[in-house]
C-alpha cells in the first residue's frame, strides 16, 4: 500500500457525520500526518488536530494551519459534502505536468442520487482573480510556496475574517503557477445545491457586504502588486459633443421574443424626458412573430427605428455595433434588453441626469429582479453599492458584472466597439471604459429585470457555465495586461 507521507489532509468541516465519511475514505489512503480539521464545533477525532473557529477561511486560521504543516504538501478539502479519492487519484494529484506548481487542482465526478456525472473546471489564467473562481472541493497547495507567501498576503497587515484562501491564492499565483489537472481525480456526493443563478448574485447580497469589503481589500492589493491597480485621480473627463440627431437613443438588441419585445418598447415609449430621444431596436432576423411586432410599432411612431442588418452573424454584441453607427443615434445610448422594461417613465431624464451630474463616459443604474408578471423575486433589488468612485473600477476585475441598465457616451463606445458575442459583451466594455474614464452609478432601482424560461442565461449545463467563465476571465486578463502597460507608459 501507498504512503502519502507527504501530504498533509486539511477538512474544513460543516457536519459531522459528513466529515466523518470524509476521513474513513482518507484513512484508506494510508496517510502518516495527522489530518487537521477546521470546524466551528467542539469535538475531538482520531489522529487528527481540530481547529476551532467560527471563521474558517479567515486570516488568522489560514496562517495557524500553514505553520502547523511540515509535509511537502496539504490537500484542502471542502467538507460541505462527502468526497471520495483513491489512492492512484491521489497520486496524479501530485504529479503535475507545469513547472513547480503550487496550486493543484482538478475536475471531478459529482454523483446525485443514482447519477454521476462529471463536472469540468476550467483553467487558471492571470485574469482569474474574482473571488468566485471554481476549483473544485479539493485543492493540493504545496507548503513551501504557502509559507513565503505569508509575509506578502493582505492578512499580514489586517485581520481578515472570510478572505483568507482568497488572500494566499492570489499571493499564490503572483509567485508560482496555478495547475489545473484536466480529469477527474474524486467524486463529490452531493445532495441539493443552490442554483446557477441564485449564487450569481451572492456578492450583492447586503448579508454579505462585509465578506465583499475583504474579498475587495484582497483584489486591490493583488492589482498594485502585479502593476495593474488604476488610480482614481487619472482618470479622463469627457467633452460632450453636440451634434447629434437625439440627445439619445434606447437600444434593444432582439432576436425572437415576441412574447416580450411590445413591453419593452411601450416601456421606452413612456419615457417623459426634457429632450429628444428614439429607440433603435436591431431585429436580428427573428422568425417567431417579432419582426412583424416591430414593424406595427415603428410604422406608428416615428421615433422607433426597425433595424435589420445585412449581416447574419451578428451576436449581442454585434447589433450594439450596428446601433451606435446608425446615422440616428443619440449622443447617448441606453440599454433595454428585449424581455425587460424600465422602471417607471422617469428612467432614461434619470440617466441623462447623470452624465451631466458626473461628466462621464458610462452610467450604470440598479434594477429589481421579477418574475414574467413583474412579481419581485429574491434577491430583489441589485443596487450593486460595492462600487465606489475610488475604486470601482478597479472592484470590476473581480466581480462578474457592472449592472443594469448600462448606458454610454457614444464616441467612446464608437471608438472601443463592442465583441461581436451575446455573453459579456457588456461587461467587456465595462472593463474597458473604465480603465480610462469615470462612470455614474444610480442607486435606486431604474430597471426592470425579468428572468424567466426564455432567458439566455436559464438552466445553463456547466460547460456553457464553463465558456462564459472562460470568456469572461480572458476579458480581465487582456483588461489587466492593458492596465499594466497603461500604467508602464505614465512612469
Amino acid at each position: 500500500m501507498k504512503t502519502f507521507s507527504n501530504i498533509t489532509p486539511v477538512i474544513f468541516a460543516y457536519q459531522k457525520i459528513i466529515t466523518q465519511k470524509i476521513i474513513a475514505n482518507l484513512n484508506k489512503l494510508n496517510f502518516s500526518n495527522k489530518l487537521i480539521i477546521v470546524s466551528n464545533e467542539e469535538g475531538s477525532y482520531e489522529n487528527a488536530l481540530v481547529v476551532k473557529t467560527n471563521h474558517p477561511f479567515s486570516s488568522g486560521t489560514i496562517v495557524k494551519i500553514i505553520n502547523e504543516i511540515n509535509s511537502e504538501y496539504f490537500l484542502l478539502i471542502d467538507g460541505r459534502n462527502q468526497i471520495e479519492i483513491s489512492d492512484d487519484n491521489l497520486s496524479t494529484f501530485i504529479k503535475p505536468t507545469k513547472i513547480n506548481p503550487a496550486w493543484i487542482y482538478s475536475d471531478y465526478f459529482l454523483k446525485q442520487d443514482d447519477k454521476i456525472l462529471l463536472h469540468p473546471l476550467i483553467d487558471y489564467q492571470l485574469g482569474s482573480i474574482r473571488d468566485d473562481f471554481d476549483f473544485g472541493s479539493c485543492v493540493l497547495i504545496r507548503t513551501e510556496a504557502a509559507k513565503n507567501c505569508l509575509h506578502e498576503m493582505v492578512s499580514s497587515k489586517y485581520k481578515l475574517k472570510f478572505a483568507g484562501i482568497y488572500d494566499l491564492r492570489l499571493a499564490i499565483s503572483r509567485n508560482h503557477t496555478v495547475e489545473r489537472i484536466p480529469e477527474p481525480l474524486y467524486t463529490v456526493i452531493s445532495g441539493k445545491e443552490s442554483t446557477t443563478r441564485n449564487k450569481i448574485f451572492d456578492y450583492v447580497d447586503p448579508k454579505n457586504r462585509e465578506l465583499q469589503v475583504e474579498m475587495e481589500k484582497v483584489a486591490t492589493d493583488h492589482l498594485k502588486k502585479t502593476d495593474a491597480y488604476i488610480n482614481s485621480s487619472i482618470k479622463l473627463k469627457t467633452i460632450f459633443e453636440k451634434n447629434f440627431p437625439v440627445e439619445a437613443s434606447v437600444i434593444i438588441p432582439v432576436k425572437n421574443r415576441v412574447n416580450t419585445v411590445k413591453d419593452a418598447i411601450s416601456s421606452a415609449l413612456k419615457q417623459k424626458t426634457n429632450f429628444n430621444f428614439n429607440i433603435i431596436i436591431v431585429d436580428n432576423h427573428s422568425n417567431d412573430g417579432t419582426s412583424e411586432a416591430i414593424e406595427k410599432i415603428s410604422s406608428a411612431d416615428k421615433r422607433v427605428i426597425h433595424l435589420i442588418p445585412d449581416k447574419k452573424d451578428l451576436r449581442i454584441g454585434g447589433c450594439w455595433n450596428e446601433a451606435i453607427f446608425h446615422q440616428q443615434c443619440g449622443k447617448f445610448v441606453v440599454q433595454l434588453d428585449s424581455d425587460d422594461l424600465y422602471f417607471d417613465e422617469n428612467t432614461l431624464q434619470t440617466i441623462v441626469n447623470k452624465f451631466c451630474e458626473v461628466i462621464c463616459a458610462m452610467v450604470v443604474g440598479s434594477y429589481k429582479l421579477t418574475d414574467f408578471n413583474l412579481k419581485e423575486i429574491p434577491p430583489g433589488i441589485i443596487d450593486h453599492r460595492e462600487w465606489t468612485d475610488e475604486n470601482g473600477h478597479n472592484n470590476a476585475l473581480r466581480i462578474n458584472g457592472f449592472g443594469a441598465p448600462r448606458a454610454f457616451y457614444t464616441p467612446v463606445v464608437r471608438e472601443i466597439r463592442f465583441p461581436n458575442v451575446s455573453y459579456g459583451e457588456d461587461y467587456a466594455m465595462g472593463l474597458t471604459v473604465s480603465r480610462k474614464y469615470r462612470i455614474g452609478r444610480i442607486y435606486e432601482p431604474i430597471y426592470l429585470c425579468r428572468r424567466w424560461e426564455g432567458n439566455t442565461d436559464a438552466a445553463l449545463s456547466i460547460e456553457r457555465q464553463n465558456k462564459n467563465n472562460y470568456y469572461k476571465d480572458s476579458l480581465r486578463t487582456n483588461e489587466i495586461f492593458a492596465r499594466q502597460v497603461l500604467n508602464k507608459k505614465r512612469k
